[in-house]
């Protein structure tokens, strides 16, 4: 025990060894509530702002980890630049009957109508609070970051699993109860919701439209589903807008694209999809492949995924038309820790985890969608003369006086001018893999181009940004473009 105690000690200085320097830098103001932008196409904080959905997946987050612990995530995956921790209530493994760190568990008898709350239990000691007081510290926390918190309120296991029908504690009746003491417990904290949890839907639309009605009443007093935003995290494979896309209450579509090897109607043709449907909404990738996943969950045959295959995924799915994408690595989605059982061959404990290349890298994207007009943004395909297939898919976007183009693996292709305004045009190679920006050379705005990227091979991806040159924008990535407001 002693030993294992000293093992994750020192795994969790690492996760707190890199956020000295941001713990000195000024707190970020409390995170505003997120709202759909006027076009339905985006996400905005509540003045207006470009929110680009930029989540990491640490599900167990209330279940697994101490206050310490916590905090040290948080702080990183702040100081990294990410804006929203994806985590579930009632977690996944046996939530409702393995407690959380403090010995504690969310409801008294597996019964969602009986939260198990504590009157008069302290918040500021473990000894005396209660499971919804840690909850409660963990949102305090991530909001003090500037993070928002992603809240599922049950993982899907508890509402549907056909293996395993004694699961199933919700239906219809109760599912609206449990509803309305979440939403009322946060209603003053800007939460985006997401229902769902990595299960079908069919025979339980009932039971989830019952509890985001519930949601909506605890928040408002009254279903008043514009007082709350929402989403549904649906099985792998899949996308919300299956069952939910018309439902009021619905307001972004996410997807989970899944763990498998990159096919020729891969993450981009899904996010597409929805893209296309009417009413307009914006869509997120909510679960795309993990880093040091293996591949198709075939580690023996596959291997493991990493950063590039990660970065394909999310470039892909922006370009295509996404208003955000999530990473997640495979130990730090479960927490995986010394004497933890793991689930489908881990490869190190979450503490060394968290600082994987891949996690670092995707809020580069992040930084290169705002650097350039944010609201005017829509994929066009018809930018490139052939976007090939497979992995070395070229996906691409253009917006009010620019367009990118991401080449998965490197390879040239031809970019059909004239589809920005300007008649010069200044074009940039931005690195994902670190960042950097490498300036190309000018070009007049007309006909058709070829464009070699520096390096070829999985692993190379680089994006073209192509700029009229009268714009005179930053270079890719470094700085936020102006007057990127969304007012109603």
């Amino acid at each position: 025990m002693l030993a294992r105690i000293i093992t994750v000690a020192a795994l969790l200085a690492t996760v707190g060894s890199a956020t000295t320097a941001a713990a000195q830098r000024a707190a970020p103001h409390q995170p505003q509530r997120v709202r759909v932008s006027d076009n339905g196409r985006f996400l905005v904080t509540e003045d207006g702002r470009p929110y680009f959905y930029l989540g990491d997946t640490g599900w167990e987050l209330f279940h697994r980890l101490t206050r310490d612990e916590a905090v040290r995530y948080l702080q990183l995956r702040a100081d990294q630049g990410y804006t929203a921790i994806q985590a579930v209530l009632l977690a996944e493994f046996d939530g409702l009957t393995v407690p959380n760190a403090y010995g504690d568990l969310p409801l008294i008898g597996r019964d969602p109508t009986k939260p198990a709350v504590t009157p008069g239990a302290d918040p500021a000691s473990p000894a005396q609070y209660d499971y919804w007081d840690h909850v409660d510290f963990v949102v305090r926390e991530a909001e003090k970051r500037g993070l928002h918190v992603a809240m599922l309120p049950t993982w899907g296991r508890w509402v549907i699993n056909p293996q395993s029908p004694t699961d199933v504690v919700f239906d219809e009746k109760n599912a609206e109860a449990y509803g309305r003491f979440v939403g009322a417990r946060y209603k003053d904290h800007p939460i985006i919701w997401v229902l769902g949890g990595d299960r079908h839907t069919d025979g339980v639309e009932k039971v989830w439209r019952a509890m985001a009605r519930g949601i909506a009443i605890g928040t408002s007093g009254r279903e008043d589903y514009a007082r709350v935003t929402m989403t549904f995290h649906p099985c792998g494979a899949c996308t919300s807008s299956t069952a939910f896309h018309d439902d009021p209450w619905l307001d972004f579509d996410m997807h989970q694209t899944g763990h498998g090897l990159a096919l020729p109607t891969h993450s981009w043709a899904r996010i597409a999809a929805d893209y296309a449907r009417t009413p307009a909404k914006p869509v997120v990738d909510g679960e795309p492949l993990y880093e040091d996943h293996p591949l198709d969950f075939r580690a023996a045959q596959n291997g493991y995924s990493f950063d590039a295959h990660v970065r394909q995924r999310v470039y892909w799915d922006v370009f295509a038309g996404a208003a955000g994408v999530t990473y997640g690595n495979h130990a730090v989605w479960q927490f995986y820790a010394p004497g933890r059982q793991p689930v489908n061959g881990p490869l190190m404990y979450w503490p060394s985890a968290v600082h994987r290349p891949g996690a670092s890298q995707l809020p580069l994207l992040a930084r290169l969608m705002e650097s350039r007009p944010y609201f005017s943004r829509v994929p066009d395909q018809s930018l490139v003369v052939d976007t090939l297939t497979g992995v070395d898919h070229l996906q691409a976007t253009r917006g009010d006086g620019y367009l990118f183009v991401y080449s998965a693996q490197g390879r040239p292709f031809d970019v059909v001018m004239g589809k920005i305004s300007g008649d010069t045009v200044a074009a940039w190679w931005f690195n994902p893999r670190s960042g950097d920006a490498m300036p190309i050379g000018r070009y007049a705005n007309s006909g058709t181009r070829t464009f070699t990227p520096p390096s070829q091979g999985f692993g190379s991806d680089w994006v073209l940004v192509v700029d009229d040159a009268s714009k005179r924008f930053a270079a890719p990535g470094t700085a936020p473009a102006r007057a990127a407001v969304n007012r109603r």
